[in-house]
């Protein structure tokens, strides 16, 4: 099914295939963290993200939610739509932590009374800028109404993911998504959903995500597969 290769992204690799609409996404044994400053082979990751992440976009399909996922292929690919992906970086913070304890001077673990919804220009060469409304108009990446949706989309994913997790005993800090315009020029859900770019506690204030890869906490695989068999509890 995969042609040839489109994109080599440092957690995954994107294929073409003989269907203009569809392309294979090939997850990476590869850690990465501070923008590729920190790099590190992870055997099993690959195909722990790919299990989780098809599991997420399976559920999220079914609750209604419009994504590139199509089905999961093997171990590690799975056959996605093919979207023109909007250089946005989607963050939703239900509690302090991270970047934005950092950049307010606030402690981790504070649980916002409402959910914020943060911009980052995606651009490697200039480090994934933090921007607002106005810079992504000013910009040209999406329009007043698209804007509007995304954040929509963001905090409905939030709903059903915060409770999702809820019933395994994990709490959901923060998270990124990525969105991406289809043929009909739709705005869907695309990347993918895992550990590497979301928080996630257990009730013990344990790190069951990629902060244990950045802080040195212990290792990825085994807190990954924990999440992965939780996940597989649900419904």
């Amino acid at each position: 099914m995969k042609r040839s290769l489109l994109y080599s992204g440092k957690a995954k690799d994107i294929y073409l295939t003989e269907d203009d609409e569809l392309i294979v996404s090939c997850y990476k044994d590869q850690a990465t963290a501070f923008n590729g400053l920190k790099k590190e082979e992870v055997i099993g990751k690959g195909r722990l993200n790919n299990q989780i992440s098809s599991l997420i976009f399976e559920k999220l399909n079914r609750a209604g939610i419009a994504t590139h996922f199509v089905e999961k292929l093997s171990d590690t690919e799975q056959l996605n739509k093919k979207v023109a992906i909007i250089p946005l970086e989607v963050v939703l913070r239900n509690y302090t932590a991270g970047s934005f304890s950092k950049r307010f001077g606030v402690a981790e673990g504070i649980q916002l009374e409402q959910p914020i919804v943060e911009f980052y220009y995606k651009k490697d060469e200039l480090d994934d800028p933090f921007i607002n409304d106005e810079h992504v108009a000013f910009l040209d990446i999406a329009s007043k109404e698209e804007i509007a949706y995304i954040k929509e989309e963001t905090r409905k994913i939030n709903g059903l993911l915060s409770s999702w997790f809820a019933e395994i005993g994990l709490t959901l800090i923060d998270f990124k998504l990525e969105f991406g315009k289809d043929k009909d020029g739709q705005i869907i859900l695309a990347d993918e959903f895992s550990p590497d770019n979301c928080r996630l506690w257990d009730a013990d204030g344990h790190h069951m995500d990629k902060d244990v890869f950045r802080r040195g906490l212990g290792e990825m695989t085994d807190v990954y597969q924990i999440v992965w068999e939780k996940l597989q509890e649900l419904d």
